[in-house]
């Protein structure tokens, strides 16, 4: 079966098209892709929506690499709502 596996952060986007056996997991197109470095990926997401390692994949899914956020929404929200206040 065919999958992608992306990568698209704001200094990083790179796509790997690979051929994978019919019951692989996400974590195994993800170890094939080569692309996920140890740290730097928080979660995993199938066509944008929160998956497991252990998800099986279908025929030409989409797997997306998520990075950590950058900052608390709580706090970003709070900071926001403060300067409209002035």
């Amino acid at each position: 079966m065919r999958v992608e596996v992306v990568i698209a952060w704001p200094r990083r986007y790179r796509v790997a098209r690979l051929e994978l056996a019919d019951g692989s997991t996400l974590i195994q197109a993800v170890e094939a892709s080569g692309l996920a470095v140890a740290g730097e990926v928080s979660g995993y997401a199938v066509f944008g929506v929160n998956a497991q390692p252990s998800q099986l994949l279908r025929e030409g899914d989409r797997v997306e690499l998520l990075r950590p956020l950058l900052a608390d929404p709580k706090d970003a929200r709070r900071k926001r709502a403060s300067k409209g206040a002035r």
